[in-house]
């Protein structure tokens, strides 16, 4: 779930190009993200921090706790310490910057569903 659209974008090629992985939806709002979880139940949900209205721990924590089998991993634009640890407070098994690289993006969402 990542509110820049043309990043959102280039996530989605990314994964769709890897065999192993379906994206079941893609949204940039955070109650859009709960919704999206609750319908399609998926192994694992990407989640951006800074999201317009739920922001991304209050997305995670209401998604853990209505699903609390969906691993959910943060992506972040910054490593700012406490929204990082505000993210694994919520139930985030992984936080991962913007600026690590998507292959280091698709590492932990791979490793997220293991």
């Amino acid at each position: 779930m990542e509110d820049n659209e043309v990043f959102r974008e280039a996530l989605e090629l990314l994964f769709g190009l890897r065999p192993d992985v379906e994206i079941v939806a893609a949204v940039g709002e955070g109650e859009a993200a709960v919704r999206a979880t609750l319908e399609h139940r998926p192994d694992v949900v990407l989640m951006d921090y800074h999201l317009p209205g739920m922001n991304g721990g209050q997305a995670t924590r209401a998604i853990r706790g209505a699903a609390p089998d969906v691993a959910v991993v943060c992506l972040t634009g910054t490593a700012d310490p406490q929204e990082t640890q505000a993210l694994y407070e919520a139930g985030a098994v992984a936080c991962v910057t913007k600026d690590e690289g998507l292959e280091t993006i698709v590492a932990a969402v791979v490793g997220a569903a293991a």
